[in-house]
């Protein structure tokens, strides 16, 4: 089974990035893929440099204009397509969310970012709710995938839980890169412990992991505003790694790309049988993790 990630450049305006989108998953089914993702929120440039409230303007619901399009597309090919989007749940309540269209039986579910981030630059907590989907997985044509959005790729938890309930895959549509004050000094440091901690995921939980990146430099507005910020330069590097956490594709720092990697599903029961950490977890010593710190 081939996967299929979507690097790619975001610009100002929506109509045209979701039209690069659908070219961009065009070639891909066309190159073999079967389960396309895109990057986190690629409908519009990373509006989270800022708080800005009309911004707002830019969310939309879920299912609905993008998901109906990128549907048409999905269904034409028979693929499944992972696709992050600024969703408006109600008035004044937004999530950062995935949905799920897989082939000719259209939308078949979101989830919503469970991590906010707030951070310079990213203020994501300006915009979105917290997820309350839990961490889910989704039954498609080609094998039980889980989807988590960015930050979530930090937590261990995250891919836990997702990992058991079924994923064979996990993907981690996200919007990552270097302040362009930090990089000389920090740029290889944070890359590395980005790549690191998926891999680890993937190691652990005995799936596969593929996180589809943005690329390229971003202002920090996206209206032409003076603003203070000093943009984000999204690092790329999207990438697939095994169950035993070898890389299998990565992506360049600096292009536009359709990244494919094959997924033998099948060696999963036989990764997880040779390292077994599924079968050695002390499920009665976890009672811990439901706090926020142990402080005795």
């Amino acid at each position: 089974m081939k996967i299929g990630l979507i690097q790619m450049q975001c610009s100002d305006d929506p109509e045209t990035n979701v039209g690069r989108a659908v070219d961009m998953i065009e070639e891909a089914a066309a190159g073999g893929a079967g389960i396309i993702c895109l990057p986190e929120l690629f409908r519009t440039r990373y509006f989270c440099q800022e708080e800005y409230h009309d911004y707002f303007r830019l969310a939309e619901t879920i299912p609905g204009p993008t998901t109906n399009r990128l549907h048409k597309v999905a269904a034409e090919r028979d693929v499944t397509v992972i696709a992050s989007l600024f969703e408006k749940r109600a008035e004044g309540l937004y999530h950062n969310t995935v949905a799920v269209l897989d082939g000719r039986h259209g939308y078949i579910g979101k989830y919503r970012k469970m991590h906010i981030p707030d951070d310079p630059q990213f203020y994501e907590k300006f915009y979105f709710a917290p997820g309350d989907l839990g961490f889910r997985t989704f039954d498609t044509r080609r094998g039980r995938i889980g989807a988590l959005i960015c930050w979530d790729q930090w937590y261990p938890e995250a891919a836990r839980l997702t990992a058991l309930r079924g994923a064979a895959i996990l993907f981690y549509p996200t919007a990552i890169g270097w302040l362009p004050s930090e990089r000389r000094q920090r740029g290889g440091v944070q890359h590395e412990a980005w790549e690191m901690v998926q891999r680890s995921h993937a190691v652990t939980n005995g799936c596969y992991v593929s996180a589809v990146n943005r690329v390229g430099f971003e202002p920090a507005t996206i209206e032409g505003r003076p603003v203070k910020n000093e943009g984000i330069h999204f690092w790329g590097q999207s990438f697939v790694a095994a169950p035993d956490g070898s890389i299998l594709a990565r992506a360049p720092v600096d292009e536009e790309v359709v990244l494919y990697a094959d997924a033998d599903l099948d060696r999963i029961d036989a990764w997880r049988t040779e390292w077994p950490f599924l079968r050695d977890r002390r499920i009665d010593a976890y009672d811990g993790l439901d706090r926020r710190f142990l402080d005795e």
